[in-house]
């Protein structure tokens, strides 16, 4: 590899704020005070707080120097496994600071916010359409939210039955979150084991599955990047037992518009829309995590809800059998704005196609790579694909120095070390929105990061060396983290 978009250019140091500020500098000229000055008691106000004088292009160099420190999906690829990074078009910023949404106070009365709550109340029928389920709450504000909300209607779905269940089955390849999500309602998480071919079978849950068992939360596609083909069989045989189902679809990416999650026999079902419906994510968010059920569990859904009477929308907390509320207001309406925008302007045929492209180029590195890392499953992938660094060990280099590397070559590191099922992971999700080009050059990285582990190993070893912050020691970082300002 010749060429990478990384380099060793300017690298602003850039000091704290009161050590820049100087007694008297003015950022801001004030207008003067044209009404009497009333003040209370003088014992309450402090008349310095520490905060320091700056000028404005003091302010302005400081936060360009601290934004050209970090790395973002508008700067370049980022192939975290699992997390979905994939470009977030403009338009739909542009949408969500329209004024008649961005000036919207949420304590405006339902007859002057008939737009905003119109909008929200179609998004809830986008959703159900695109998954195949029969209702949705807007509220929850995160995927983990929302897994959340799915747990609290299913205690509340088994108390209303007159019988509380004390299980859920987690298996081995869920997301994380999923075994806390159940211990916060009060859950024991049940693991159950994939098989050879990356998925759960049938026979193994229902060693497990019994009367005292809520239900299962099964991550589809799962964090191997494989759809779980037993579905449909391990969803009749949790019912038989009166359980309940709860899909975790934060990889959606890979089935949008293709799978019918109620067909697959899915109750309850959570969606990432800072992932799948490409609204900002992590530092860019906040997120939102919408929660779809089947129609026997909609009465326990959050309030308060949209509802349309009569040509007119409300917000409506007559649902007696609702779980209550989860979020202040009505959830985090600039991201489910975006969200909508996406859906509008991608249609259903594009919304599909987002997904077979998806698939398309996690398969492409996995065929491209498999000779040179280690693939534990080598099968046809969804929109991930895991490697491992069992190539790379008989010259003890681990998968966190090849990440190391990898920032070197201007990319950001995939996710390392997870799923657990597969020791010294590499998870790679290149997502739709990146093209053959870009990513020939990051399996062109990789493929160059592997002769060096075998030839000059010293050099991962001491990865990355172009950036401002090199090598932290992580053990200390965690053990003695220094959070003084």
């Amino acid at each position: 590899m010749t060429e990478t978009s990384a380099t060793t250019g300017l690298i602003f140091q850039e000091p704290l704020l009161w050590e820049i500020g100087k007694k008297g500098r003015i950022g801001f000229s004030m207008p003067e005070n044209d009404v009497p000055e009333v003040l209370p008691d003088q014992k309450w106000i402090r008349k310095d707080i520490g905060l320091p004088d700056l000028s404005e292009v003091n302010v302005v160099r400081h936060f360009t120097r601290l934004s050209q420190w970090n790395f973002g999906i508008d700067a370049g690829m980022y192939p975290l496994g699992s997390c979905t990074m994939k470009y977030n078009p403009k338009i739909n910023e542009r949408l969500a600071f329209l004024p008649g949404f961005a000036d919207a106070h949420p304590l405006l009365p339902d007859c002057l916010s008939q737009g905003i709550l119109r909008l929200m109340f179609d998004l809830q029928n986008y959703l159900t359409a695109i998954t195949g389920m029969d209702s949705v709450t807007l509220q929850p504000a995160a995927g983990a939210h929302g897994e959340l909300c799915g747990m609290l209607i299913f205690h509340a779905y088994h108390r209303k039955k007159g019988k509380d269940r004390s299980r859920i089955i987690v298996p081995d390849t869920a997301h994380g979150t999923n075994p806390s999500s159940a211990a916060l309602c009060g859950y024991k998480a049940v693991s159950v084991t994939t098989n050879e071919n990356g998925i759960l079978t049938p026979e193994a849950v229902a060693a497990v599955m019994d009367e005292d068992t809520a239900g299962i939360m099964v991550t589809n596609p799962n964090t191997l990047g494989f759809f779980e083909e037993n579905i449909r069989e391990i969803s009749a045989i949790v019912h038989a037992k009166g359980g309940l189902v709860y899909g975790d679809g934060a990889n959606m990416n890979a089935v949008m518009g293709i799978v019918d999650m109620g067909a697959c026999g899915i109750d309850v079902l959570h969606l990432n829309l800072h992932k799948t419906f490409s609204t900002p994510h992590g530092g860019g968010g906040p997120g939102a995590g919408p929660v779809c059920v089947r129609k026997h569990l909609e009465p326990f859904l959050p309030v308060p809800r949209v509802i349309e009477e009569d040509g007119r929308f409300t917000l409506s907390s007559d649902f007696p059998d609702s779980i209550g509320r989860l979020h202040a207001f009505y959830g985090n309406v600039g991201i489910l704005i975006r969200a909508c925008g996406y859906i509008l302007s991608m249609g259903a045929g594009n919304l599909k196609e987002a997904s077979r492209l998806a698939v398309l180029n996690a398969n492409y590195i996995k065929e491209k790579l498999k000779k040179t890392f280690h693939l534990p499953y080598d099968r046809t992938c969804m929109h991930e694909c895991v490697f491992s660094d069992k190539y790379q060990n008989s010259s003890k280099i681990t998968t966190l120095d090849m990440a190391k590397r990898l920032i070197d070559f201007g990319f950001h590191p995939p996710t390392i070390y997870f799923p657990l099922v597969v020791k010294g992971a590499m998870m790679i999700e290149p997502t739709e929105t990146e093209s053959r080009e870009e990513i020939d050059r990051f399996i062109a990285a990789m493929e160059q990061i592997a002769r060096e582990a075998e030839e000059q190993p010293d050099l991962l070893r001491d990865a990355p060396r172009k950036c401002k912050v090199r090598r932290p020691d992580e053990v200390q970082a965690a053990r003695k983290p220094c959070l003084c300002s």
